[in-house]
C-alpha cells in the first residue's frame, strides 16, 4: 500500500493535466449512504427497493412515496470531506481539468470546485414541471406531501437523473472531452458498476490511470496504480 501511494504521489506530481472521475464512495466520509455497501441503501429496509423507488416510472405512479424517501435519505446536511477539499485545490493550481461524478450531494461545489460534471444531476437543483421556475434543495425538504410550485402549484422536480431516464448527453460528451485530454485519470469511490457512466473510463489514451476504491472494480486489472483504501484519506494526504 505505502508503495502504492508514493506512485501515486509521484504520478501527481508529473501529471500536468487530471481529470477525476468519482462515485459514491467519496461521499461516504462525509456521512452520506452509498447504495451498494454493507450499510448502504440497497441494505437498509424498505416497502420498495431504493432502486425501485428512484425510477422514473415509480416517480409517476408512487410520486407521495418517492418523496418520502427522497426527503429522509437523499437531503440533509453533509460537508465536504478531504478528498472534496483536496480535488478543488488541485483545480486552483490548475492541475485537475475537471471532476466528473455520479453523485447528487454537490459537495464538491461546496468545497470550492468550478469544473463539476455531474452526470447524475444535483439535489441543489429542482424545476417545475409546468413553468420550469427553479429552486434549491431547501423547497423539497421544508416540504409537505407534494412540494408545489410558489408560482403556479405545479409539481417541482429534482433536477436527478433517475433510473429509466436518460444521461445529458451535453454532460456526457464534455466529460469525454476531458478524459481524452488528460493525461493521468484517478477514478475514486466507484465499484464501476453503473452504466452508461463506467464506460467513461474507456475514453482514457493519457499516461497513467489511478484506481482508488476499497472494494474490487471491474478496472483493477487495468488501473497502472491500485490502491484499496479511503479516497478522503488517499487524496487528502497527496502534496502538489
Amino acid at each position: 500500500m505505502e508503495a502504492a501511494f508514493e506512485r501515486l504521489q509521484e504520478a501527481v506530481t508529473r501529471a500536468k493535466t487530471i481529470v477525476f472521475f468519482g462515485g459514491a464512495g467519496v461521499s461516504t466520509e462525509s456521512g452520506i449512504p452509498d447504495f451498494r455497501s454493507v450499510d448502504g441503501l440497497y441494505n437498509q429496509k424498505y416497502d420498495y427497493p431504493p432502486e425501485t423507488i428512484l425510477s422514473h416510472s415509480f416517480f409517476l405512479r408512487h410520486t407521495e412515496e418517492f418523496y418520502r424517501f427522497y426527503r429522509d435519505k437523499l437531503l440533509g446536511e453533509a460537508e465536504p470531506n478531504a478528498a472534496h477539499i483536496a480535488l478543488a485545490k488541485w483545480e486552483q493550481a490548475g492541475k485537475l481539468n475537471a471532476v466528473i461524478t455520479q453523485n447528487i450531494d454537490g459537495l464538491h461545489q461546496k468545497a470550492g470546485s468550478r469544473k463539476v460534471l455531474e452526470l447524475h444531476g444535483s439535489v441543489q437543483r429542482n424545476y417545475c414541471l409546468d413553468c420550469g421556475a427553479f429552486y434549491g434543495a431547501e423547497k423539497i425538504a421544508q416540504s409537505k406531501g407534494l412540494p408545489r410550485c410558489d408560482k403556479c402549484g405545479g409539481l417541482i422536480k429534482p433536477d436527478v437523473v433517475l433510473y429509466e431516464e436518460s444521461l445529458d448527453s451535453g454532460v456526457m460528451e464534455e466529460s469525454v472531452r476531458c478524459i481524452r485530454e488528460a493525461d493521468m485519470m484517478i477514478i475514486g469511490g466507484t465499484s464501476l458498476a453503473v452504466y452508461p457512466a463506467a464506460g467513461l473510463v474507456h475514453y482514457f489514451r493519457g499516461d497513467t490511470l489511478a484506481l482508488i476504491n476499497r472494494g474490487e472494480t471491474p478496472m483493477d486489472s487495468r488501473a497502472d496504480i491500485l490502491l484499496h483504501s479511503k479516497i478522503g484519506e488517499t487524496l487528502g494526504a497527496i502534496e502538489i
